[in-house]
């Protein structure tokens, strides 16, 4: 995809977070004590309109299904886009996953982020997502930096290159749970992924992180398209404080376009993620996806007429910020 050649109107493939269909569960059930279950997530995120997959994190919504979590998914007409990895299943890993200071702690993660790729290919889904939020630190003197930074260039390399086909994805974040993570943001893990040096991995845009990590989201997503593979879109939005998991473009719509657009014109072409809490609040999670694919929508009809605006390649060659914003809000406003 060249800038030359934007394609037509993108028919967008979405997905969501399965834990958003836990919010106002008695909206759908009915007043009642118990939590919903996995497949009961599944069912319902099966009632949005255009909703089309969903992410699942591992192993956590592997544990309480009677069949096979992806076989449940599919059975409701949906598909599983990716595994996403959660280190939450030792309490040892909160010291870290890759990155802990006991060998056999960091071996365990790695077993199971191998556990989770290999669930991921038997069922043919090419995606592992992981999050490494527990490898950092919180005060100075804690940690040997150097060695922490080999560690996690090691597990990276070694999840990797245990199955070629199956795309292994980072996601980063500059904090939370720990006070400093290893891979705060999009140079960092740039630079993680050149020193690995496996073919199958890239990169994670998460709106939120990318605008807590103070970076701007278009350029973020140029940068990895340039130096690795976007291979994952989490779209979302907040404060740039921290992850509020706020609906799509309700705070940065500009800069949410913005991104699109670049990410469109780099080619990427897979699922477009909706990782928003809408439990925080207790909204309809229902109406809250649709609201996001809604939002999407209408953002890459603004994508689509702005790269038909011969006007707007004009103002950027000069880099003129007035003329470049003036023919963005009036493509963003036209019926």
């Amino acid at each position: 995809m060249t800038r030359s050649q934007p394609r037509e109107r993108n028919r967008a493939r979405y997905a969501s977070r399965l834990n958003s269909f836990a919010s106002a569960p008695e909206l759908y059930w009915g007043a009642r004590a118990e939590k919903p279950s996995v497949a009961e997530m599944i069912g319902r995120a099966a009632t949005v309109a255009g909703l089309k997959h969903l992410d699942l994190n591992y192993p956590d919504h592997f544990t309480d299904v009677a069949k096979d979590t992806i076989g449940t998914v599919r059975d409701e007409g949906l598909d599983v886009s990716g595994l996403a990895m959660r280190y939450y299943t030792d309490p040892r890993f909160k010291q870290g996953a890759f990155s802990n200071p006991e060998a056999a702690v960091r071996r365990k993660a790695l077993d199971l982020t191998k556990a989770a790729i290999d669930t991921a290919a038997e069922a043919g889904v090419d995606l592992m997502t992981i999050w490494l939020g527990q490898d950092g630190f919180d005060t100075p003197f804690q940690v040997e930096y150097a060695r922490l930074w080999e560690w996690e260039v090691e597990g990276i390399r070694e999840v990797a290159d245990h199955n070629p086909e199956v795309d292994i994805s980072i996601e980063y974040k500059p904090n939370e749970p720990r006070a400093f993570a290893l891979l705060p943001d999009m140079a960092t893990t740039l630079l993680a992924i050149r020193e690995a040096g496996s073919p199958n991995l890239g990169v994670t845009l998460d709106f939120a992180h990318i605008l807590y990590a103070n970076e701007q989201p278009a350029y973020a997503a140029m940068m990895a398209a340039r130096h690795s593979r976007v291979l994952g879109i989490h779209l979302n939005d907040g404060y740039a404080k921290r992850d509020d998991g706020l609906m799509v473009g309700s705070v940065h719509l500009v800069q949410t376009t913005e991104m699109l657009r670049q990410v469109r014109h780099d080619g990427y072409d897979g699922v477009i993620y909706f990782d928003t809490f809408p439990e925080v609040t207790g909204l309809d999670p229902v109406a809250e996806c649709e609201a996001n694919i809604a939002a999407v929508e209408a953002m890459l009809a603004v994508v689509d007429r702005v790269d038909a605006d011969s006007r707007l390649s004009d103002a950027v060659a000069r880099q003129d910020g007035i003329a470049a914003q003036r023919i963005v809000r009036q493509c963003m406003i036209q019926n």
